[in-house]
């Protein structure tokens, strides 16, 4: 029998223009939509980028050409 991996979402189900990923759960609407149909590899792998974006830089698009990097505030 396979462990399963427990989705991530915390119900704060909103997507942010700026960085195109949900504000709660930090997953792009892709990996959201896929979720169901992933095998357990493929959920560890979008946990750890989820964890990842979460603890690193925000990243945010401006307009179709222009990204910024900026730093997180201690508390964020």
């Amino acid at each position: 029998m396979t462990e399963t991996v427990a989705s991530p979402c915390i119900d704060v189900c909103r997507m942010n223009p700026s960085t195109g990923l949900c504000d709660g759960c930090f997953r792009t609407i892709d990996e959201i939509a896929g979720w169901s149909s992933f095998d357990d590899t493929q959920k560890a792998a979008v946990l750890k980028q989820a964890e990842a974006r979460e603890k690193g830089p925000l990243v945010v698009r401006i307009g179709e050409r222009f990204t910024a990097t900026l730093p997180k505030e201690p508390n964020a």
